[in-house]
């Protein structure tokens, strides 16, 4: 794999040091396929990850949401259990975590665990000041002929 370097670019910018700082983290980072996930759009400002738990408890599970990002971890206690003997093992149940960059103003609003899905209820709720607003404008109405002479 191929690797860059984005010094030279922090030489001429101020104020982009975060997005090189993303892009040098982004390189490099094998794509995450354990557990498979879903990000659905189900309105203009609300979003749905959902995630394949199989095997996982409510109370093996984790959910972090610090500034812009979000962290799933799960993680089963190992069990000693010599009475199961395994013919086929297909359901991992192995630990995991999984980060998700979140843009401004998008928030965690819940999650719930149902049929071995673990869905994660996202919003974006802009703040006042950021939302657009109509600005009036002020001044002298045009004078007419009439009102010249």
């Amino acid at each position: 794999m191929q690797t860059y370097d984005f010094s030279p670019f922090y030489r001429s910018t101020v104020g982009f040091d975060r997005l090189f700082n993303r892009l040098d983290g982004l390189v490099g980072q094998e794509a995450k396929t354990y557990p498979p996930y879903n990000i659905e759009k189900l309105g203009d400002d609300a979003y749905r990850i959902s995630i394949a738990v199989a095997g996982f408890a409510q109370s093996d599970l984790v959910i972090e949401s610090k500034e812009n990002s979000l962290l799933v971890k799960g993680a089963k206690a190992p069990v000693a259990d010599d009475k199961r003997e395994f013919l086929h093992r297909g359901v991992a149940e192995r630990a995991f975590d999984l980060r998700f960059q979140l843009a401004e103003y998008v928030e965690v609003s819940g999650a719930s665990l149902e049929n071995g899905l673990l869905h994660i209820e996202l919003k974006r709720q802009l703040p006042e000041s950021k939302k657009p607003r109509q600005i009036a404008i002020n001044g002298q109405a045009p004078k007419t002929l009439e009102q010249v002479n």
